[in-house]
């Protein structure tokens, strides 16, 4: 890039560039703003939001000194190692997505180091938030802003808290989220029982639900295994690379029924929706949702499986445009690389969603300049001297 920019001054601009990533005072959350603002009109030419998309991931790193890095779990590589973990709230066509808020995941053993957190740069104020609470505060500022808005989709990390889509539905919001299979619910039409009438002379009349050995809710793995096997069906939900891909579901109306024994009113009714591959013993994946009731079967699965967008991006991001390269170790840094990339990646989507579905097939014609003759990478070896 120096290069690029001031080919006769490459020590120089490679300087100012350093800079404005890892140390010059400019918002973060106002560029991602401003890309925003830029690219989400030219993805609704192509077809309205559809959805709001909450994920995180992980960079591998070594050593303790980069901001946040911890022993935590770290989807790039599969398992629990040393990492960097970020959260994203992201906004989705059906063709495209943006990521439009981007916030450093702070483990508790960072927030408990305050010399450790000054030395990183993390600025004052910030306190330790789980994930899915950070999730939370990005959703709440992205509905202060008014962004056009869709269902919140999730992974179980974030579905499995009944927190987490409570406040969701307090919002206004439509969720589709992943629940573990251990996840509890009362069967199709059933409910927990009405608080028993009060006795005479035993104090205040009981007002919470009730509960009894012949009354309980069931595991979600439970309810999807007593199904019969007219309720599952087969779904194709979109073309993958080389074929439509397709598998059997199942979606019933439930009542979710985490600690309802200390509520006056069951919880509300939702989908959930089930996934079982005809060739899985047992089922493999769970929704919860609170998409309209007359939402059909297939479109359950539709938006269910829309998750994929986020996945696509993130390789995208880091694979094409150095999301983590980053080699830095400051809480500035970080967020000023993960911007920079966002809105290099935001430009392309732009650009992209100025052709039809048709012409983006193609090759549209978009040129690279040349570097210049005499360029030589940074640290590669010095051409051997001719004689």
């Amino acid at each position: 890039m120096p290069a690029r920019l001031a080919p006769n001054d490459v020590r120089r601009m490679h300087q100012s560039l350093h800079h404005l990533v890892a140390d010059a005072p400019w918002n973060d959350e106002e560029m991602l703003a401003e890309v925003r603002r830029y690219v989400l009109p030219t993805m609704q030419k192509q077809g309205p939001v559809v959805a709001w998309i909450v994920d995180d991931t992980g960079f591998p790193k070594q050593g303790k000194h980069s901001v946040g890095v911890a022993r935590q779990y770290c989807g790039q590589i599969g398992k629990h190692d040393n990492c960097q973990a970020a959260v994203s709230l992201s906004v989705s066509t059906w063709n495209s997505s943006l990521p439009i808020a981007w916030r450093l995941y702070l483990p508790e053993v960072w927030c408990q180091d305050s010399e450790r957190c000054r030395q990183a740069g993390v600025p004052e104020g910030i306190e330790f938030q789980t994930k899915p609470e950070i999730a939370l505060q990005q959703i709440r500022t992205a509905v202060e802003q008014e962004i056009a808005v869709g269902v919140v989709l999730a992974d179980a990390g974030y579905g499995n808290g009944t927190p987490f889509r409570t406040a969701l539905t307090q919002l206004g919001l439509s969720y589709m989220v992943g629940i573990e299979s251990s996840t509890t619910a009362w069967k199709p039409g059933e409910q927990p029982l009405p608080a028993p009438p009060r006795k005479p002379g035993r104090g205040a009349t009981p007002k919470r639900l009730q509960r009894n050995a012949d009354h309980q809710p069931v595991s979600v793995k439970q309810l999807a295994l007593g199904l019969p096997s007219s309720a599952w069906k087969d779904v194709a939900w979109r073309q993958g690379i080389q074929e439509t891909l397709r598998s059997r579901f199942a979606a019933v109306r439930v009542r979710p029924a985490h600690r309802d024994y200390k509520r006056t009113e069951p919880h509300r009714e939702e989908w959930l929706l089930m996934e079982w591959p005809k060739k899985e013993s047992k089922p493999t994946k769970y929704w919860l949702s609170t998409v309209p009731e007359k939402t059909s079967l297939k479109s359950l699965v539709k938006i269910a499986k829309h998750r994929w967008i986020i996945e696509r991006d993130y390789e995208e991001l880091k694979q094409e445009l150095g999301l983590g390269h980053y080699e830095g170790r400051g809480w500035r840094g970080f967020h000023h690389h993960a911007t920079l990339c966002i809105a290099a990646y935001g430009f392309l989507i732009s650009e992209q969603n100025r052709f039809s579905p048709s012409a983006r097939a193609g090759n549209l014609g978009l040129s690279v300049p040349e570097l210049p003759p005499d360029f030589r990478p940074r640290g590669s070896p010095r051409s051997p001297r001719t004689t």
